[in-house]
């Protein structure tokens, strides 16, 4: 492998939903820069490489970007295969595009692999499927924190028909309950939380929209988090297919 930057998505926690490319690079990399909330079990496939630690939490001390920028890049100049591990997937809410185009713009190679993210892992794990026919037509992913503190366009997502995984929203549950209630969701529309997708230590607090702040206080649901919000989040996948979706007649595909 050339000297180049990998940045790599380690996915939700399960070391086995590593991608096997993921597994390549980590092999032959000489430095890897690891986030907080990657699983320690995946620096197994690690080699010889250097392991940095270069975590950013929110409401906690955070490596800045601007340092995690430049150590990428000094090492990819001095020919060492660099591998930029993140939890998740590298380009949802992973910082993965901006990383890249700094790199590209100062003559670094650069390639992005894949993680699987914990919207999708979570929502698995607890047997929601995300889009289904006839339920769910779609599935937005959104992040409740802005690097701006600007506000989402909450009616537009309360109006959109399609399932809400919301990332980073622990915090402002008060305010999401809020904003999607004025946007015009119903109140009952369910809502499950995520704390630790694909873990062991995975919990999940079933709710809805009006409730979801008491219960999830009760519950003591703590970051990571995620939440999903549609009537998906109601009910497993067998619970669906037997009271939610269209007849099928023989040979007919969803």
């Amino acid at each position: 492998m050339n000297a180049k930057v990998w940045l790599v998505g380690a996915g939700p926690g399960d070391p086995e939903l590593l991608t096997l490319k993921a597994v390549r690079a980590l092999k032959e990399a000489d430095v890897v820069l690891i986030d907080d909330l990657v699983n320690d079990a995946v620096l197994e496939h690690c080699s010889n490489a250097r392991i940095i630690p270069v975590g950013k939490r929110g409401g906690c001390r955070s490596t800045p970007q601007a340092f995690i920028h430049r150590l990428m890049w000094r090492y990819a100049r001095h020919g060492k295969c660099v591998v930029r591990l993140k939890g998740g997937d590298p380009c949802i809410f992973g910082r993965g595009g901006e990383e890249a185009q700094w790199l590209r713009e100062r003559g670094v190679e650069v390639e992005l692999v894949n993680g699987i993210t914990a919207g999708l892992a979570g929502a698995t794990q607890c047997d929601i499927p995300l889009t289904l026919r006839g339920v769910a037509r779609g599935v937005t992913l959104v992040t409740a924190h802005t690097q701006d503190g600007s506000s989402l366009n909450w009616q537009a997502l309360a109006q959109s028909g399609t399932t809400l995984v919301i990332y980073m929203g622990v915090a402002k549950l008060s305010e999401i309950r809020e904003q999607l209630l004025a946007g015009g969701m119903k109140a009952d529309t369910p809502v499950a939380m995520i704390e630790n997708a694909s873990l062991p230590h995975q919990r999940e607090c079933r709710s809805d929209l009006t409730a979801m702040e008491e219960d999830a206080h009760d519950f003591e649901l703590k970051s990571p988090a995620i939440l999903v919000i549609g009537t998906v989040a109601s009910r497993a996948t067998q619970s669906l297919w037997e009271h939610d979706l269209p007849a099928m007649t023989v040979g007919q595909t969803a």
